[in-house]
């Protein structure tokens, strides 16, 4: 997927779900929560120019050494917003993000922050009214690994402050599917657990595999909701 295409699908879903608003009085929901997306350590194997590594670990390009390699994990927010077009068959859009950077060659200081952002169509079986919604998702979208390079400079006191510098950052095509489920506690008010599989085009250059699960947990509210 190109450049233009990526930037050109957030613009496409927004003029959608604003032509959706205005057409019709269908329900929509907004929403916020934490979890985490798990994926597990590369391991480098040899090339032209580079030597391979022992189980789970990683050739530094900085050192030109192997060292200990990566894995995906820690806490992420995900927030996203839904409409429903017909009873059971809606649009959605979601991005999930590492709230902090995750050490990733660690001995070269680089770190990274790992993001996912897709776009769906969304099925629910059961009436939007019901107290329990059951809710699967399908579509497409990208992932985006930003790395830092991060510094520790201390004063002459003793105090000293990590730094971190943007290096640069790659990109690639998801294909996303997720089932979860709606559970209204009060009103229009609801929590959703949620389970995602993010299929990413040659993120095994940076983990060790190309599917990525994830497991959230999200508070949000329905308008529109009878």
């Amino acid at each position: 997927m190109s450049k233009l295409t990526i930037r050109t699908i957030p613009f496409l879903l927004l003029l959608l779900l604003t032509n959706v608003k205005q057409a019709s009085a269908q329900t929509g929901s907004v929403y916020f929560g934490v979890g985490s997306a798990i994926d597990s350590a590369p391991t480098s194997s040899a090339t032209a120019t580079t030597p391979a590594c022992p189980s789970q670990q990683i050739f530094d390009g900085v050192t030109d050494q192997c060292e200990a390699a990566p894995t995906m994990g820690g806490a992420f927010g995900v927030f996203g917003a839904d409409f429903m077009i017909k009873p059971h068959l809606g649009i959605n859009g979601e991005y999930s993000f590492r709230f902090a950077q995750a050490s990733y060659l660690s001995d070269a200081f680089i770190n990274v922050r790992p993001a996912f952002y897709d776009f769906n169509v969304i099925y629910q079986p059961t009436s939007g009214n019901s107290r329990i919604v059951p809710v699967v998702e399908g579509g497409i979208g990208g992932a985006k690994l930003s790395f830092y390079e991060t510094q520790q400079s201390c004063l002459t006191s003793g105090t000293c402050i990590n730094q971190s510098e943007f290096l640069t950052t790659s990109n690639h095509f998801q294909v996303h599917g997720a089932v979860g489920v709606k559970l209204y506690v009060k009103g229009s008010i609801f929590i959703k657990p949620q389970v995602d599989i993010h299929w990413v085009d040659n993120l095994n250059q940076q983990y060790g595999r190309n599917s990525v699960p994830e497991f959230t947990i999200a508070v949000g509210y329905t308008f529109g909701r009878q």
